[in-house]
């Protein structure tokens, strides 16, 4: 009689394997799409109208998400920061909050979950309809012609749209704290412009949001590029984009936090 135990280590075994080996495939993948970008970038307008599909389509949801999160964080702050007489604070609560964490964090989960999911339901819908099978055949690389210019527009579009989510968000706070609330407007944001600084504040969360669209666009594309061609396998992919862009996400968030920040 065969132990269950063993059978359950040699299940997670059989799993941890199966991911290691996944992992490698889309490392590989990786480097294909990057050595064969040279066609996407040399002809820009595939590009651009990704990063229309991708970054401008994206454009409301992020917009009213940062007001939102800003309106919020400027009303929670300010209840905290009255407790110790220290209202004026609020613009530096609220532009740090927003500029280190909050403003690349949401947007890309934000950005994951409109735009990668769309990423992968594309070409595994193109995968389970055989054009990218058709483009081969007519010696079209469908790496260069179809992964390239939505791994690149993903990339060049989540700095772009965490930057406007901060920017609203900053707004959102300044409507509920200056205007609603009472806060001195002066204090607001000279407070605000003392306290942040340029490298360690913007440039750092400029730089986490570029890691972010590099692992979204990375395992979006991936993901649809290797879907089963069924409808099955299609939303099956464009479930797990979601699922481990949000856990990749955070996992970096946290590494990169540790090194941006740990002298601060």
């Amino acid at each position: 009689m065969v132990d269950k135990g063993w059978l359950t280590i040699r299940g997670v075994g059989r799993t941890a394997i199966d991911a290691f080996l996944r992992l490698g495939y889309a490392t590989r993948f990786l480097g294909l799409t990057l050595a064969k970008s040279g066609t996407s970038l040399s002809r820009p307008r595939l590009v651009v109208r990704e990063i229309y599909f991708s970054g401008v389509l994206s454009l409301v949801i992020i917009l009213v998400s940062g007001l939102f999160v800003g309106m919020v964080l400027g009303l929670q702050g300010y209840q905290t920061l009255k407790t110790y007489g220290s209202e004026a604070a609020l613009g530096v609560l609220v532009a740090l909050s927003l500029l280190r964490e909050l403003g690349p964090v949401i947007t890309a989960l934000l950005f994951a979950s409109r735009a990668g999911s769309a990423v992968t339901a594309e070409i595994g819908l193109m995968k389970a309809t055989e054009q990218l099978r058709a483009m081969e055949m007519m010696a079209v690389d469908p790496i260069a012609r179809v992964v390239g210019p939505r791994f690149w527009a993903g990339v060049i579009s989540t700095p772009i749209l965490t930057a406007m989510f901060t920017a609203m968000g900053i707004y959102g706070g300044y409507l509920v704290g200056v205007v609603l609330l009472g806060v001195d407007e002066g204090s607001f944001w000279s407070q605000m412009q003392n306290s942040v600084d340029f490298r360690e504040d913007v440039v750092n969360g400029m730089l986490k949001s570029i890691a972010f669209g590099i692992a979204i666009s990375w395992i979006a594309v991936f993901e649809g590029y290797d879907a089963p061609p069924t409808a099955e396998g299609v939303s099956g992919a464009t479930t797990r984009t979601v699922v481990t862009s949000a856990l990749t996400i955070l996992f970096l968030d946290y590494i990169l936090t540790s090194l941006m920040f740990r002298g601060v």
